[in-house]
């Protein structure tokens, strides 16, 4: 059972009160080691700078939206291993099966509750104290 606050999280999101209430939602949880990137293209700088164990990204957004950003995680050897968790407004079948190909790790749907992202977080980490 890993330690919320052991584990690194990025979180990605064109808007900013979007990314407050997921800190907001993760600091709940126990996670400390948050950093922020407005959209995928500063994201993927940010994780070739410094990896991290967890991105949470929103699917839409400008420059790199979140299955591009998903697919050059995937595509860099030192953090192709990241755990992905695609945040997205639509429930969109066609939009999950595309993330589930590129090598997401799971999704949550907006709005969402911090009892259900820590659910979300949950199944792809194990139970987290």
């Amino acid at each position: 059972m890993p330690q919320a606050s052991s584990i690194s999280v990025l979180v990605v999101d064109d808007q900013l009160t979007m990314r407050a209430l997921i800190r907001n939602a993760l600091q709940q949880i126990g996670f400390k080691d948050i950093r922020e990137a407005p959209d995928g293209e500063e994201a993927l700088k940010n994780l070739l700078a410094k990896p991290a164990n967890l991105v949470i990204s929103d699917f839409n957004m400008p420059k790199m939206d979140g299955l591009a950003l998903l697919r050059a995680v995937r595509s860099h050897p030192p953090i192709r291993q990241t755990a992905f968790v695609m945040l997205t407004g639509r429930a969109d079948r066609e939009l999950v099966q595309r993330a589930v190909q590129f090598g997401v790790n799971n999704y949550c749907v907006k709005p969402f509750t911090v009892q259900g992202l820590k659910e979300k977080i949950e199944q792809v980490f194990g139970q987290l104290t």
